[in-house]
């Protein structure tokens, strides 16, 4: 069966060519022509022997997820729809701003860690995406946003923000970080890709060895029993492991701050305790704050925390040296904000079971 190469980083793509007889540099030629000129049309890459491009036809294919809607917001955000086989669609989101182009990307069909507040999890969960299946997303938005009038990408910054939880796909989502950061493919910086996790700990450790980039900590309360309602995850690490594997974390990461996650939910996480407990919490974690307005979905038993509660929260924070932003929210008429993202899933586990089964496959691979 034909291999697909957007499966593959250039380690893999280097010794794919070794199968088929062939020089490394072919294969970084080939990387080039797919990710940097985002072609799939081997004929097209004109500088391969015509026989290279003969042998590719046979044993190769460059195969993306479907692009099935792409949706304009009033504010100019864009959601992609892809279609991922077997009745599963991801959703995919950019969100244009005067010095930056953000693609947010999924990384699961569904998501197996329910978190009380977010749409996704609601959905239940059926696979991991596959590498062709995460940087996809990214090839297939860059061709169809194209450049700007200087003739740079409009995509400047990728968060792992989408659908799913990326360190319980941590072997697929690392291979399509180390594309996203190959001066060959699409050359990004560290400091300007970001992984968002709800706190699974030994794959934090695991991606600080690894491929280490920006971080971002879906926290989403300033202690525990708070915690374990809205992110489920905290049962298995506590607020102290998470903050423990934070402190960790910062010894490798191109920033020297993490970025906590904060949503924004009327009368359960917003008062000036919690805030002044979340002061205490991130004392020795260098850190800065993104307060999230909730963004509704269907059923959903929380409210947004008025504006005037937010900005207090915010000055609290701000009045102890915590660096704060509150998100603006974008895409929202187009069901593309924050925790609104849904797609298609077809769940075919229970989200507890599953949710167990990939943190230990997590913690026997640490």
């Amino acid at each position: 069966m034909p291999v697909n190469l957007l499966d593959l980083d250039a380690v893999g793509l280097t010794a794919c060519f070794a199968e088929l007889g062939e020089k490394p540099f072919r294969a970084t030629q080939v990387l080039r022509w797919i990710h940097r000129s985002g072609q799939d049309d081997f004929d097209a890459m004109t500088d391969l022997a015509k026989s290279l491009r003969e042998k590719l036809k046979v044993n190769a294919v460059i195969v993306p997820p479907t692009l099935t809607s792409d949706t304009l917001s009033d504010d100019g955000t864009r959601k992609f729809l892809f279609d991922v086989g077997n009745g599963n669609a991801v959703e995919t989101v950019f969100i244009p701003e005067d010095d930056r182009g953000t693609l947010c990307i999924s990384t699961q069909a569904g998501c197996a860690l329910d978190c009380a507040f977010c749409s996704t999890g609601k959905q239940g969960f059926n696979r991991n995406l596959t590498v062709a299946e995460i940087i996809g997303q990214l090839w297939q938005a860059n061709r169809a946003l194209g450049h700007d009038p200087k003739g740079e990408r409009i995509i400047s910054n990728v968060v792992l923000m989408g659908m799913g939880e990326p360190l319980t796909n941590f072997d697929n989502t690392v291979t399509a970080l180390r594309l996203m950061l190959d001066d060959n493919a699409y050359g990004l910086s560290r400091r300007r890709v970001t992984v968002s996790t709800s706190g699974i700990v030994p794959a934090m450790d695991r991606l600080a060895a690894a491929c280490p980039v920006a971080l971002a900590v879906s926290l989403h309360a300033p202690n525990d029993a708070k915690r374990d309602d809205l992110v489920p995850i905290n049962r298995k690490y506590p607020l102290r492991e998470l903050m423990a594997a934070c402190r960790r974390y910062l010894k490798h990461a191109p920033r020297d701050f993490i970025t906590f996650e904060y949503v924004m939910l009327s009368d359960v996480n917003d008062s000036d305790s919690d805030a002044r407990e979340l002061i205490e919490l991130t004392s020795d974690v260098s850190c800065k704050f993104n307060l999230i307005p909730f963004n509704p979905f269907p059923n959903s038993p929380f409210r947004r925390s008025p504006a005037q509660r937010i900005r207090r929260f915010a000055d609290i924070l701000m009045a102890a040296g915590v660096v704060t932003t509150t998100r603006k929210t974008r895409g929202d008429d187009i069901d593309a904000a924050c925790g609104q993202l849904a797609g298609r899933v077809r769940d075919k586990s229970k989200r507890t079971a599953h949710a167990k089964s990939v943190i230990s496959v997590v913690e026997v691979n640490s």
